[in-house]
């Protein structure tokens, strides 16, 4: 398998422009592309990115009352 990797930059209108003298004229090649993730990790909270699911609480006054009801349910 012969492959060539370029970096390249979006264009306008989403083009893409690829030079690659190892390709013979006529030839054919297949064109996968990998979009970058440039989002920011860091401006995500754990709820985002997880969703709010079972146990997860909106403040720790949710979670306190929620560990003294289960404490309170051992005696």
């Amino acid at each position: 398998m012969n492959a060539a990797r370029k970096k390249v930059v979006v264009q306008k209108g989403g083009h893409i422009e690829l030079d690659v003298p190892e390709l013979a004229e006529g030839s054919t090649a297949e064109v996968i592309i990998f979009r970058e993730d440039t989002s920011d990790p860091k401006g995500r909270s754990l709820r985002n990115i997880i969703g709010k699911g079972a146990g997860a609480f909106t403040t720790p006054e949710e979670a306190d009352d929620f560990l003294r009801s289960e404490r309170d349910s051992w005696i």
